[in-house]
């Protein structure tokens, strides 16, 4: 296989797509990897992180099911853009981004999701107080996965 440009480029345009932040292939002896520019705090993982298992991503979960339902009662979900690890915080020993209680605004980071060893900040679509975790630090994480509730 031969890397042109408009292969190149529809490369770039999966990882805009579905916001990626890497992608990478390789065909014998040929590689390439394209990867999104990031700010340097979310380059490098902390010294316990290992590189989470290969897994398929889940197909987001029908309009009614329970996710919506108990979204309903406890705020509104936040959930996991993609495959990866789950962190509370930026290092393992740093303080958590949120706990139940806290406050958040819009824009403000809530966790990161490690992803072929790169850091993800998710930041929160909704201002309010968290009400619930429900993963825990260091837990894989499945596309779409309920990660919190924010009311």
């Amino acid at each position: 296989m031969d890397f042109k440009p408009d292969y190149i480029e529809k490369l770039a345009k999966i990882i805009k797509d579905n916001g990626l932040t890497e992608i990478s292939m390789e065909d014998g002896e040929q590689a390439i990897t394209i990867r999104k520019d990031l700010p340097e705090v979310l380059v490098g993982a902390p010294a316990s992180v290992q590189a989470p298992q290969a897994q398929p991503a889940a197909a987001p979960a029908p309009a009614n099911s329970n996710i919506e339902q108990e979204a309903v009662s406890q705020g509104k979900a936040i959930t996991s853009p993609m495959v990866g690890t789950f962190y509370a915080a930026s290092s393992p020993d740093a303080a958590p981004f949120v706990e139940v209680g806290s406050e958040v605004a819009v824009g403000d980071v809530v966790c990161i999701i490690e992803a072929m060893k790169l850091m993800n900040e998710i930041k929160s679509e909704q201002a309010g107080k968290v009400v619930k975790i429900c993963v825990k630090n260091g837990d894989p994480v499945e596309f779409g996965q309920v990660l919190m509730y924010v009311e």
